[in-house]
């Protein structure tokens, strides 16, 4: 949050020159701050961080309920833009308007803090066969006990039929730390995202994956299917609109990750249905799992993340184009949960 409110106000001084009706300060003013993210979200922190375990920095009250820190937050990002706005149109020395985004963070990460606790720098850790604690610190935390695990070796893939597909694109400004990577893609078919994800699972590697999933949802039996709910029988309605043109109407986008973790496949080794691992808790679906058809992946099933390794020699050349960078107001990027 701390990481993202900086990239905020980066952004309006970056754009104060224009006026506030600006395509991009609406967009930055409309959502200042959230708690979505994607897979770059997750590689920025952990490169320029590390990791801890959640006993040393557990969840608290507002982590699990972030509905008023967010609208306050909010609240002075927005008012912290237009201090920022109003210096700039008055010519203040750059040093001068560099001290007060300064001041502005330094009560942003005062009041993080108050809701979340303070971020560790330094920790002793010990597992529970081990009879000594040893001295860590995020960083070396995170080289000790994922010493071959690098982001770098990752790569999202995407299906948007509404693009070309075969293309890499970059969403600008879509990312959670200013020096951070943006959100990077290559669009391919459904079909070949289903050929990566079946090789990793295969694997026993889980993959970070993102869908629709408010779509023909049963949340008593835990299904995503898109024969669940016979709406138009009930209706005397059609609704014929497909993929591509959901996106563009922003009727479909992704909404929501989670873990993909398994899939059924026949007797030709073809996918019939896959399944998640959500964070819902044990309480929601099949106790925390939703499994998906392989027509619901199809249809509602938009980006996966996985090792470089399981794609094919085509794909992997894909990713020396020079990406084509799009808008973060795009259709398909709605902020996520």
């Amino acid at each position: 949050m701390f990481e993202k409110s900086n990239l905020f106000l980066e952004i309006i001084l970056q754009n104060a020159d224009k006026p506030l009706d600006d395509r991009t300060n609406e967009w930055a003013l409309h959502n200042p701050i959230g708690d979505g993210g994607v897979w770059n979200s997750f590689a920025n922190l952990v490169e320029k961080y590390g990791l801890v375990p959640n006993t040393v920095m557990p969840e608290t009250y507002h982590s699990n309920n972030t509905s008023w820190l967010n609208q306050l937050l909010s609240r002075k990002l927005r008012e912290d833009a237009m201090q920022l706005r109003d210096a700039k149109a008055q010519k203040l020395a750059p040093k001068k308007i560099d001290e007060m985004k300064f001041n502005m963070l330094c009560e942003i990460y005062r009041y993080l803090v108050l809701f979340l606790g303070e971020p560790p720098t330094e920790f002793k850790y010990r597992f529970e066969k081990e009879d000594a604690y040893k001295d860590y610190t995020p960083m070396s935390f995170f080289k000790e006990f994922f010493p071959n695990y690098k982001t770098s070796d990752y790569v999202m893939l995407m299906n948007d039929p509404s693009r070309e597909y075969n293309k890499v694109y970059e969403i600008e400004f879509d990312r959670n730390v200013l020096e951070g990577k943006n959100w990077l893609y290559v669009n391919l078919p459904a079909d070949e995202l289903k050929k990566a994800a079946l090789a990793s699972l295969k694997d026993k590697e889980p993959l970070y994956s993102s869908c629709d999933v408010s779509k023909f949802l049963s949340k008593n039996d835990g299904t995503l299917d898109v024969n669940n709910f016979d709406f138009e029988s009930l209706l005397g309605m059609k609704f014929g609109m497909d993929k591509a043109t959901r996106i563009r109407t922003f009727d479909s986008g992704s909404s929501h990750a989670m873990l993909l973790v398994a899939v059924d496949v026949d007797d030709n080794d073809v996918p019939t249905k896959w399944q998640f691992e959500n964070s819902w808790g044990a309480s929601y679906g099949h106790n925390g799992y939703l499994t998906f058809t392989d027509e619901w992946f199809n249809e509602y099933m938009f980006r996966i993340v996985v090792n470089k390794k399981y794609l094919n020699g085509d794909v992997q050349k894909m990713l020396d184009q020079k990406p084509i960078v799009l808008p973060p107001w795009d259709p398909m990027f709605v902020p996520e949960e």
